[in-house]
């Protein structure tokens, strides 16, 4: 007697639609719960309030004069998505070769489909340099993300940014007013901070990672510091501690934390610098003791992740991978099974031979394109709550639309410029970590 063949029922493709996600959780077709029902209404309701908008930053104090976005033209906020798909892609077909669209590998997945390139905030940079032809660089990040383009590109390229109100609430969290004044503080105590001791070392070394203003940036290049990115932050810290008594890492506290505690780094030298208080909270000896002096920053995307979450992945999925980003909180990537950037977490499951289920802590767009993209494994976001990053979130294919199509009547709208007296500085800065090559994971 033969055996009856076993037909197995193919999965069901995955949505890797965000968006699409928030609208069913909204009209009630779902189950699953989101941070906001704000998320499902047109970013533009938005722009005019003081904020970050819905999301994970919605919490977040934003600085006076942060950057608001205009009133977008209502036949952009009136078109359907499929008319919007329509028209960004005439615009791009008619721009040709002057127009380079960059998609973050936060954003929607209705705006990543258009991009000619996607990746993090380095590579995307990088990218822009591909692409000395364009006269245009349309960034769909965030707001430090398209002043490092411009930094990158050549001057007469335009880089724009869709929304101006797509900034970053970790980047915002030091400002360049507060990192001078801390300056003049560690100079009170550790003297000038320019001149070397006998064995050649500087008492401080600035690194600032990559998600902060130009301006720091050019702060960091002016007194001999670096930028990082979460792939090579290993390396930067190495780099300017071969040249520095200590560091002062800004704007992300867990990265900085993560990075130098997997380097060896006692958590006892590692003072937490809050601006809002003398010495930035820290006594003298503290600071003289100190080997990585932490700014009081994060991301708020990363700091919805928890231990909790992570237990709980373990019960329901036995054998499950938990991959966490290293800006989530320390206790967090302990107890992960790895830790690193988005582009490691994307080679991490590409590498997966056998199917296997990976708990990704990182942004949600992220984990759901990864969950579609790679549908022999089982991947899912650790926080169950649909949180989306409020400034990535405000980039909006009508947006997108509205810059190309403006580009196409002969119009540069939303172009972000940094000041050459900044710009000089922080291209040294970024040439400093060019050659800090990569190295892996932070744990």
């Amino acid at each position: 007697m033969s055996a009856t063949p076993l037909t197995l029922q193919p999965r069901p493709a995955i949505d890797p639609s965000v968006d699409h996600a928030i609208q069913a959780i909204v009209a009630g077709a779902s189950t699953n719960a989101t941070c906001t029902t704000d998320l499902a209404v047109g970013p533009w309701d938005f722009d005019t309030r003081p904020g970050y908008g819905p999301g994970s930053s919605m919490g977040d104090v934003i600085p006076t004069g942060a950057p608001r976005q205009g009133e977008l033209p209502q036949q952009y906020r009136d078109a359907s998505d499929d008319e919007l798909d329509a028209r960004i892609r005439a615009a791009k077909e008619n721009l040709g070769d002057r127009v380079v669209v960059l998609g973050h590998f936060y954003q929607r997945e209705e705006v990543v489909r258009h991009a000619d390139y996607v990746g993090d905030s380095f590579q995307l940079a990088n990218a822009a340099k591909e692409r000395p032809e364009a006269e245009a660089i349309v960034f769909c990040g965030v707001h430090f993300m398209a002043e490092t383009a411009d930094l990158l590109s050549r001057p007469e390229q335009a880089v724009i940014l869709p929304n101006l109100a797509a900034g970053c609430s970790m980047a915002d969290m030091a400002d360049i007013d507060q990192v001078e004044e801390c300056w003049e503080q560690l100079e009170d105590v550790l003297g000038d901070l320019e001149t070397p001791d006998a064995e050649g070392l500087l008492p401080v070394i600035p690194v600032t990672y990559m998600n902060s203003s130009a301006a720091i940036k050019g702060f960091v290049g002016r007194h001999g510091g670096i930028v990082c990115t979460s792939s090579n932050a290993r390396t930067v810290l190495e780099w300017a501690l071969a040249r520095g008594r200590r560091v002062l890492f800004f704007p992300d506290q867990h990265l900085g934390r993560n990075t130098a505690k997997a380097m060896g780094v006692p958590l006892e030298q590692m003072p937490m610098w809050n601006p809002r208080k003398p010495l930035g909270g820290s006594s003298d000896a503290q600071i003289v003791d100190s080997r990585v002096i932490l700014w009081h920053g994060f991301c708020s995307v990363h700091r919805r992740f928890t231990v909790d979450q992570i237990d709980k992945a373990r019960a329901e999925y036995p054998g499950v991978r938990v991959i966490v980003h290293p800006e989530c909180p320390m206790d967090v990537v302990d107890a992960a099974d790895e830790a690193g950037s988005t582009d490691i977490i994307r080679k991490a499951i590409a590498a997966a031979t056998e199917p296997t289920t990976f708990a990704i802590g990182t942004e949600i767009n992220l984990v759901q394109r990864l969950a579609a993209q790679y549908p022999q494994h089982e991947i899912f976001c650790l926080d169950p709550v649909v949180c989306p990053c409020s400034t990535m979130y405000r980039i909006h294919p009508g947006y997108l639309a509205w810059v190309l199509e403006s580009l196409v009547d002969g119009t540069v709208v939303n172009r972000i410029t940094v000041p050459a007296d900044v710009a000089e500085p922080a291209t040294v800065a970024l040439e400093r970590m060019l050659a800090a090559k990569p190295n892996g994971a932070v744990k």
